[in-house]
């Protein structure tokens, strides 16, 4: 399984925002942070704040900050909510299909997988803020 850029992004706006829950951070702060385009993160945080986890302040100190607590944020759902589609192979076109027995085992692992990551909130990605704060150059 492999999970998109977009999804990694998303993932990554919120770990920074997590970091510094009493801060409002710039997208240009977090792209400067992370070494990404701040192109790529406009439309991540457009589409964290209309999915309500993120939300905008207006005003001359604005930016986004979390709009929910890290550990009301939870990984399998950010997942959920940014990946596009699940397919791990493309069996429709397949002639086997109704017969083949790999779509079940490969939805299982699937499940298996998103299971995991349901366990997870943002909370416990943040359980060492301290270094990733310095790592990110901040503070």
């Amino acid at each position: 399984m492999r999970l998109t850029r977009y999804t990694d992004y998303a993932l990554r706006v919120l770990t920074y925002l997590g970091a510094q829950p009493d801060r409002v951070c710039s997208i240009a702060e977090i792209a400067r942070g992370y070494g990404i385009s701040q192109n790529h993160l406009m439309k991540v945080a457009h589409d964290l704040g209309k999915a309500g986890y993120i939300e905008g302040v207006r005003g001359r100190a604005g930016g986004i900050r979390l709009a929910k607590a890290p550990d009301k944020i939870n990984v399998g759902a950010v997942v959920r909510q940014t990946e596009d589609g699940f397919d791990l192979v493309d069996c429709d076109t397949c002639a086997i299909a109704p017969a083949c027995e790999l779509t079940r085992v490969l939805d299982e692992a699937l499940a298996a997988f998103m299971a995991v990551l349901d366990r997870y909130t943002l909370a416990d990605l943040l359980k060492r803020q301290t270094k990733l704060l310095r790592l990110l150059g901040v503070g």
